[in-house]
């Protein structure tokens, strides 16, 4: 069984869509500034396609006739920089928050940030006591 000719003209489409659009587009290729600070840019994606087609009759019944079209659209929208520098990360958005999930998406790096500081402040506090203790116990 051969294949339909609306099917091969899917495939072509779909096949330069992907040409277009692959994770690089999404999460763009990281950017070094001289200070060290690495920055991505982070874009929404939109994209659609659409084909159709019709057989025509034909007087000859060894010869199809078939007619068809397709096309395709992408929109590619940056929305935020994530900018990395001396270990912290932060979220730079491009347009402003449009409801709390936006705003809490934006908060998150630099909520784990801060969360990560305690932690390691707790940690460094416990350690020196543990320190100062031995200190302490040796001298006795």
């Amino acid at each position: 069984m051969s294949e339909h000719p609306i099917e091969g003209m899917m495939d072509k489409t779909i096949e330069k869509i992907r040409q277009m659009v692959d994770v690089n587009t999404m999460i763009g290729n990281p950017i070094t500034t001289q200070d060290g600070t690495t920055i991505l840019p982070v874009c929404k994606v939109t994209y659609g396609f659409a084909a159709g087609g019709s057989d025509f009759p034909s007087k000859n019944p060894q010869k199809d006739l078939f007619g068809g079209g397709g096309g395709a659209g992408i929109t590619i929208t940056p929305v935020a920089f994530l900018a990395i520098s001396n270990g912290e990360a932060r979220l730079l958005q491009v347009e402003p928050f449009r409801d709390t999930q936006d705003r809490l998406a934006g908060m998150l790096p630099e909520v784990v940030d801060k969360i990560s500081a305690l932690f390691k402040k707790s940690s460094d506090k416990s350690s020196g006591k543990n320190k100062a203790s031995d200190n302490t116990e040796t001298t006795k």
